[in-house]
């Protein structure tokens, strides 16, 4: 399928939107005030978008305990890079172009907090220790300098009901990580039942 009728311009974008209102335009700010602190201290999740040099985009979910991520002043904050599946998806596009986007997630809160910046690898032991779960810090954290952020509303949330657990799908009807995993890879050995004790191996022994 091809789209045939696409938007070329943001002249012509903006004609079918509309602008902003005054308190939109100005609710964005350039440093992590007490605020932004405090939604950080307590979200124990967040999106993490990034791209490579060619602008190929990637965006990978974080998440720990509440205040994983550390705010080290109102301009720097540190994500620790917990054990995951090695494809450093995330780590190499930093590598290739700093700029990096974080939306911080509350369970239950429908706003969420937005952050823009530029990353870099951060490998300093000191900030690293700070970083440890169960006596096991990562090897690598992930530094961002705060340029921009702000609260977005909570529209998104209330129109996918996404916190009502009266709007979830019955757990019968999920969707069988394991069994989908398996038929992308499509390796010899590789079944979904296989697939679904190494998952869960890893999450009882690997997450740190």
């Amino acid at each position: 399928m091809e789209f045939n009728e696409t938007i070329e311009t943001e002249e012509e974008l903006r004609t079918i939107i509309g602008f902003p209102s005054e308190l939109v335009k100005n609710k964005v700010i350039t440093f992590l005030d007490q605020h932004c602190v405090d939604f950080i201290s307590k979200s124990p999740f967040l999106a993490m978008a990034t791209s490579d040099d060619a602008g190929f985009c990637d965006v990978s979910p974080r998440g720990d305990v509440p205040g994983f991520v550390h705010v080290l002043d109102e301009h720097h904050l540190i994500i620790p890079e917990r054990p995951g599946n090695k494809r450093i998806d995330s780590m190499r596009n930093i590598l290739a172009n700093s700029r990096i986007g974080l939306v911080f997630l509350i369970p239950g809160f429908g706003e969420t907090l937005r952050v823009n910046g530029s990353a870099c690898l951060v490998k300093e032991e000191i900030l690293l220790a700070q970083l440890a779960v169960k006596g096991k810090k990562p090897l690598i954290g992930i530094g961002v300098e705060v340029e921009e952020c702000y609260i977005h509303c909570a529209k998104a949330f209330k129109r996918s009901g996404l916190w009502d657990p009266n709007s979830w799908i019955e757990k019968e009807k999920l969707p069988a990580a394991a069994k989908i995993i398996a038929d992308h890879a499509n390796l010899p050995g590789m079944s979904a039942d296989s697939i679904s004790k190494r998952l869960q191996e890893g999450y009882e022994k690997r997450l740190y």
